[in-house]
């Protein structure tokens, strides 16, 4: 069986929360990356999903995140229309979107492992793969989306 270690090697997950009365969106941070378990390489680019037998790992990364950070399950869901892949020169990543259902964002469940919570305004400077990733989520939940995801 796989640790989550092994889980979140060629994966990586960006956790958000959306406040639907207030449309808030407001992504996770820690230090300089939106993604856990950590950054992308500088040189990493967005890249066509692979062929259709990739194996859906999703709710392995889920578990291995959530006993990461230790989350309540009953409170993150993983929509299943984010599916985005980053190249890599060590190979391809998924990135997996992670989404709080709280009614407030959980502050402190980040707090012990040095993360914030953050509006994408506030993410200027980032990397731009990460902000390209950022954007999408935007326009999935509040974007084009329309507060679905």
């Amino acid at each position: 069986m796989e640790s989550q270690d092994d889980v979140l090697v060629a994966n990586r997950v960006m956790l958000v929360h959306f406040d639907s009365y207030s449309t808030a969106l407001v992504f996770a941070k820690w230090n300089d990356t939106l993604l856990l378990p950590a950054p992308l390489p500088p040189s990493a680019e967005l890249m066509p999903a692979p062929a259709a037998d990739a194996a859906d790992d999703g709710e392995a990364v889920k578990a291995a995140a959530i006993a990461r950070l230790g989350l309540n399950p009953a409170e993150v869901v993983r929509p299943g229309d984010f599916n985005h892949w980053v190249f890599t020169a060590d190979g391809p990543v998924r990135v997996h979107l992670l989404r709080f259902t709280t009614f407030e964002a959980p502050k402190a469940a980040l707090e012990p492992h040095g993360g914030v919570f953050r509006p994408i305004s506030a993410l200027r400077g980032g990397t731009p793969v990460e902000l390209l990733l950022a954007r999408e989520v935007f326009n999935l939940i509040v974007g084009a989306g329309g507060g679905r995801a």
